[in-house]
């Protein structure tokens, strides 16, 4: 069985949880230390949307160092997760649509992942649930042309999109 097809826990069940426990129920959804401790602390949150409220209050108040953490879990777009974690199987899952891209819509993600890095220092992030390879391909090209602040926040805001749906994979 897939890890990511590991199905939801209550959100009561994790208010609960040992610490420990708790942490990595969450760890799959983003890899921010400071995102999990802040959740596990602020429990208890009886529903979903409490849950999914409290993560998007606590990434909007991230630093940049610790949104950096939070990407550090996340493959480049196209490049293809190959771990058995959950992260790895949820990431597989929201990339489906490089899985079919054209060899050459794959070398151009590729090429332009590296020119995102140089320009931005850190991995291209989108959330690329439902989206096809040249979509993403097209997303990526024109955030390229972002100043650095103006794509911290793009980033930001990507990555919250994909905490909620994560988020909604691992709780119900």
């Amino acid at each position: 069985m897939d890890p990511a097809d590991i199905g939801p826990i209550a959100v009561a069940e994790f208010d609960v949880a040992p610490v420990a426990d708790a942490a990595a129920e969450l760890m799959p959804c983003c890899a921010s230390r400071r995102w999990i401790s802040g959740l596990v602390s602020g429990r208890p949150y009886a529903r979903l949307d409490r849950l999914t409220a409290a993560s998007d209050a606590l990434l909007a108040r991230l630093d940049w160092p610790e949104l950096e953490s939070a990407l550090a879990g996340h493959p480049r777009i196209g490049d293809r997760a190959s771990g058995a974690g959950r992260s790895d199987g949820w990431s597989r899952q929201e990339q489906a649509g490089t899985a079919t891209a054209a060899d050459l819509v794959r070398q151009e993600l590729a090429a332009a992942n590296v020119a995102y890095e140089r320009r931005f220092g850190h991995v291209f992030l989108i959330c690329a649930t439902g989206l096809s390879a040249e979509t993403m391909l097209n997303a990526l090209l024109s955030r390229l042309a972002n100043d650095p602040i103006a794509e911290r926040e793009v980033v930001r805001s990507e990555l919250a999109k994909i905490v909620r749906l994560r988020l909604a994979k691992a709780f119900r």
